[in-house]
């Protein structure tokens, strides 16, 4: 399949004033939701993109990268770029802050949700503790099975402090674009993750003999004048997911 169509240079210049890099990225992303682009095409080199589009190879250098990262694309050396074949397991960066909802789109898969709950709650000790709450606050609980293609792939259970997203029902896809919406989106996390046995109602969810193994991570973001936004445990389906972190050699070593 030739891939040049997909890089054209009217393309690049739509999408409003968002920066190259970001355009470049959503124009690959769209190509391989959409089919023009798929598993193991081709991509120009960036010399050769750069010159198609009418942009620096640094900012197709930038592009790349994060696609990299985010499993979209993959570079061999000596052989170039290439659409990552998809392998039935989804690769998920632990070095970036991104939700469900966006680590599906930038894999062309379409996501939904069932939602379990979405309702105004007093809080557990727990959600208090960690999410600093005043006595007499009250959260925001979104519980809901996630889907990608129609297979059911996580568990997720979010509380947000009811002062920063009053009304459940604002969060229809991504809590991430409700929060940004309205100002308040998370700049920082920390996340922990272990393996666990998934219960029998998890793991009828998942449609999953009790006791399947599972990734189980903990999220707790942060705005950027460090108050607490979120509180997030998610069951991943221990058959459908690789959590990968990129690692350095720390300075002086």
């Amino acid at each position: 399949m030739s891939t040049l169509p997909v890089f054209e240079r009217a393309r690049i210049a739509d999408g409003g004033p968002a920066p190259l890099y970001l355009k470049l990225k959503r124009l690959v992303i769209d190509a391989i939701a959409q089919g023009t682009l798929a598993d193991r095409d081709a991509i120009p080199g960036e010399r050769d993109l750069a010159r198609m589009l009418g942009i620096s190879r640094v900012t197709v250098r930038k592009a790349f990268a994060d696609l990299v990262a985010d499993g979209v694309l993959v570079q061999r050396r000596g052989s170039g770029t290439f659409v990552a074949p998809k392998t039935g397991r989804i690769q998920l960066p632990l070095s970036r802050l991104t939700s469900f909802t966006e680590d599906m789109r930038l894999r062309g898969i379409e996501t939904f949700s069932d939602w379990l709950d979405r309702s105004v709650a007093l809080p557990t000790p727990e959600e208090s503790l960690v999410l600093a709450l005043s006595p007499g606050d009250k959260v925001i609980r979104l519980h809901r099975l996630r889907r990608a293609d129609g297979k059911p792939l996580a568990i997720e259970r979010s509380s947000i402090p009811h002062r920063f997203l009053p009304d459940p029902m604002a969060v229809e896809t991504s809590l991430y674009a409700a929060l940004t919406e309205r100002g308040l989106k998370p700049v920082r996390a920390l996340q922990r993750l272990h393996a666990v046995a998934l219960s029998k109602g998890d793991a009828d969810l998942l449609g999953l003999p009790e006791g399947s193994p599972a990734l189980f991570t903990e999220r707790v973001a942060y705005l950027t004048d460090g108050r607490v936004i979120e509180f997030t445990r998610s069951h991943y389906r221990g058959d459908s997911y690789d959590f990968v972190a990129e690692l350095h050699l720390a300075a002086g070593s």
